[in-house]
This record gives C-alpha cells, sequence and structure tokens, in this order.
C-alpha cells in the first residue's frame, strides 16, 4: 500500500510539473503570435523572444561549470509546440526564427 501511495503521488507531481511546462509552452506561443505581424512573412527571431521574456538562464548547478545564460528553456518550449505542429522553426545561417502555424 505505501509503495503505491507514492507512486500516486509521483505521478501527482509529474502530472502537475507537465502541466505548467504546457502552460509555459501555451504561454510562449501566445507571445509569438502577438509579434508575428511586426516581422517579414512572420518570422519571428528566437532571439527576441528569448530577451523579451528573459529566457536564458543558467542550466547547471552552483559548482558545475557553464559560462553564462543559455535558452535551454526556450528550446525545449518550443521543440514541445512543433511537436504539437503549433510551432515552426527555421535558420537561417547562424539566426534561428520562429512562428506560428495555422491551426488545420
Amino acid at each position: 500500500a505505501l509503495g503505491s501511495k507514492r507512486f500516486s503521488t509521483t505521478m501527482d507531481h509529474r502530472t502537475q510539473i507537465h502541466a505548467h511546462i504546457q502552460d509555459a509552452a501555451d504561454d510562449l506561443l501566445i507571445f509569438v503570435r502577438s509579434c508575428e505581424n511586426d516581422y517579414p512573412e512572420r518570422w519571428v527571431p528566437t532571439v527576441h523572444v528569448k530577451d523579451a521574456l528573459e529566457l536564458n538562464f543558467v542550466a547547471t548547478p552552483k559548482q558545475g561549470r557553464q559560462y553564462g545564460p543559455k535558452g535551454w528553456l526556450f528550446a525545449i518550449l518550443a521543440r514541445l509546440l512543433e511537436d504539437q505542429g503549433s510551432l515552426e522553426h527555421k535558420k537561417v545561417g547562424s539566426r534561428s526564427f520562429c512562428r506560428s502555424r495555422a491551426a488545420a
């Protein structure tokens, strides 16, 4: 019985965390859509999104080695939206862009 309670608690936490991640992805998509009219063919520079929403974070423990904040959170959220068919991404040289996909 104790093991099943632990499993249930773990699933509850997992479900809540995944719901928060999805909420963050949905907010990211809303922001991208709000910026699209300012850019040619609606392609929003990802650097604009990361800077405007301050999505660059240090991703390692304090004793770990990483030099400066990185865009890992944006990358995770954008990939989630891509997998769901809500966002598309392109690279031109070293620059990245994204835009929402029209609902099917």
